[in-house]
């Protein structure tokens, strides 16, 4: 029988005792921002697999691997043993696709977070401008006002009006869902157009949370792709300079 939400923890955390763990969401979003951060700090870290979360409220649609092999669509939770405290990363394919869903799957990642004896979460996710940024900010939300002086004096920005529409998906709700648990949550959000996947304001989001958690990454290889669409952003900028002057030549 389909359950509306299914969690299976695998064998190799059953037994584990955490120490001083934090839970960091980088789920699918604007810009791939938390995602591309989440999975590349387990990838850079070697972190371990230790869960697997279905649910209905995820997309009618199984997931092909490169073998063609199909399988259904999930959210995964990983663990890095970090010195003095346990990160312990949930990505994966998919947020909901309703609101109803939005809400009870980040209810569940809350359960999961109090389950786990999580000290503090960090969501990540991109914020959305409409335009190319070529300095992106990492903007900062929390849920509760003693937390901001020590994300404000990593570099995050607190403006009063961005984002304007509030935070959408579970980077923002599990912010409100926390603190009904007494769980402390910091979100940060790089800015991005949040037309194309943003590896820069990935890497700025990456420099502030290794900061907050003292946890160092070697940020090269996401630099390194950040400098790649750079350069493609640069050519589809002229490219439509350059479409825009072959219009203006048949004029007159």
């Amino acid at each position: 029988m389909i359950e509306e939400i299914s969690i299976r923890y695998l064998d190799c955390i059953k037994e584990r005792k955490l120490v001083d763990p934090i839970l960091i969401e980088g789920l699918p979003g604007i810009g791939q921002v938390g995602k591309l951060v989440a999975e590349y700090m387990i990838h850079m870290l070697g972190a371990e697999k230790i869960g697997e979360i279905h649910s209905i409220y995820f997309p009618p649609q199984v997931i092909l691997e490169e073998s063609g092999l199909a399988r259904l669509a999930r959210n995964e939770l990983y663990l890095y043993p970090a010195e003095g405290k346990d990160l312990i990363f949930l990505v994966g394919d998919h947020q909901s696709t309703s609101n109803e869903g939005h809400y009870l799957l980040a209810d569940q990642y809350c359960a999961i977070a109090e389950e786990l004896k999580v000290q503090r979460i960090y969501t990540l996710g991109g914020f959305g401008v409409g335009h190319l940024v070529n300095e992106p900010r990492v903007l900062g939300a929390v849920n509760r006002a003693e937390l901001r002086p020590e994300i404000e004096s990593a570099g995050v920005t607190f403006n009063r009006d961005e984002p304007g529409g509030g935070i959408i998906g579970a980077a923002g709700l599990m912010l409100g869902l926390s603190a009904k648990r007494g769980i402390d949550a910091v979100c940060l959000m790089g800015e991005t157009s949040g037309y194309l996947v943003d590896p820069m304001s990935a890497a700025n989001v990456l420099d502030i949370l290794s900061k907050l958690i003292d946890v160092p990454v070697d940020p090269t290889k996401l630099n390194d792709r950040a400098s790649e669409m750079e350069k493609v952003i640069e050519g589809l900028v002229e490219g439509d300079k350059m479409h825009k002057n072959e219009e203006l030549s048949y004029i007159g």
